[in-house]
This record gives C-alpha cells, structure tokens and sequence, in this order.
C-alpha cells in the first residue's frame, strides 16, 4: 500500500504567498485559494480544479505545488454556490451534494477566477487549467467554453458532452489517465479520436498498474507514487512549454 502524505508542500512555506482571495462572480462572490512565489513575476496562471470532495487541503498543496514550480496557481472553490466546501470538510456528504454543482456553473465560476487573476501584477496573462476526477471532466468542460485559454490538462475526467464540442478547445491538450479505471477509460480512445477530428493536439498517457485517482497522495487506496511522479512531471512541463 502507498504511504499517504498530509502535504508535499508545508501551508507556511516562506517562499510562497499563499492565501484565500474572494471575487466576484456570475451568481455572486466566488472563493479560492491562491499561491504564488512570493517574489515572482511575469508568472503563468494555473486554474486548479478540485476532485469530488471540494476544495480540500490535498487540492490546497497541488496548487503550492505548483507555485513551488514557478507558476501562480488558484484552486475555486467549485462549491461555493451550494454553501462551500468547508461545511463538508472532504467528507461522503461532499461527493453527493456535489452533483447539483452543473458544469455551467463551474464555468462562469472559473472564468471569474481568470478574469481575477489577469488583473493581478505578478502574471503574465498567459493561463491554464488542470483538474482532477470530478474537477477532470470539468477542466475539459471549461476548455470547450472558454476562449481564452492556452493549456488544458485533465487527470482521469470523463468527457465532454457533447464529445464534439472539444472543437471548441482554443489550446493544447494533456490527458493523464489509470488503466485501473473502469468508469473513465472507456472514454479515452473517443476522446482522442474527437480531438484528431478537430485538429486539436492532445498528449495523451495511461498508467498501468495506476488506479483512478492516483495523484492524490493523501489517500492510500489510490495513491500510486510513480505514476503521479511521472504525470507531475509531464504536467509541469506542459504548462512551463504554454505558459511561459
């Protein structure tokens, strides 16, 4: 069994600014948390999506990881439109109050979060967006909506659907996937064949031996070291090659 990790990077890591911003939204005020190197600038935006538990403090650490690589990274709080994550706090209530969160409004929430951030002074307007599970499918989603993006990396998400609108993508394409994973592999090879169609590029890897949700380093069952080691890898120079 893998061993769990709390975080990989420590929440008052002095070389990060790290912090929960509000803004407003389509629907009204929208909360995320933001970390950045605390000196940087010109930095590459990273939209964070969290899985199906909201935003929790696993989803909290991916995005210091990020910041750690030189990126600034915001995580939304998808949730917030049915009270916020933290009244859940990642627990089995979360994963089914979730559904009534739609992928329209996880849309006109994270386009909220990019027009904050493209105000900020230490970005250089160039953004992404990465989510995992639940938040993997969004990031997908968004993608087909969202014109003003310039990498989309999904981990073990379902589809859009339409599948055809992944026509719509503006940017380049990464998809990190489990072989162990029966509810979402049957759509990678759809996936990929829309994106062909659409001339869209699309990086894409499956994992062997790597159960759905392997990045996630605080859950034993699934947590598979060397696959996130690798797709992290993969994943940061995806965004270092699109956002720089």
């Amino acid at each position: 069994m893998a061993q769990t990790i709390d975080h990989i990077v420590d929440p008052s890591d002095s070389s990060l600014a790290s912090e929960m911003v509000q803004f407003p939204g389509t629907a009204g005020t929208v909360s995320a948390y933001v970390s950045r190197p605390k000196d940087g600038r010109n930095l590459g935006t990273v939209i964070v999506i969290h899985e199906n538990r909201g935003l929790v403090g696993h989803i909290k650490d991916v995005a210091r990881r990020f910041a750690k690589d030189g990126f600034a990274a915001i995580a939304v709080d998808c949730m917030g439109r049915i009270g916020g994550s933290d009244q859940y706090n990642g627990s089995d209530a979360a994963t089914e109050a979730i559904k009534k969160v739609t992928g329209a409004m996880v849309a006109e929430d994270l386009g909220a979060a990019l027009s904050y951030m493209k105000k900020q002074s230490y970005v250089n307007g160039k953004v992404g967006v990465v989510g995992y599970c639940w938040g993997g499918g969004q990031s997908l989603n968004f993608a087909t909506k969202c014109t003003d993006l310039n990498a989309a990396i999904v981990y073990y998400g379902r589809n859009p659907d339409p599948l055809d609108s992944v026509a719509n993508i503006p940017c380049p394409v990464m998809g990190n996937y489990a072989e162990d994973d029966a509810n979402i592999m049957p759509g990678v090879e759809p996936l990929k064949a829309a994106l062909a169609k659409a001339g869209k590029s699309f990086d894409c890897k499956v994992y062997p031996g790597a159960k759905h949700a392997f990045n996630n380093n605080t859950n034993a069952d699934r947590y598979h070291p060397d696959a996130a080691k690798d797709a992290w890898g993969r994943t940061v120079s995806f965004f270092k090659k699109n956002l720089a």
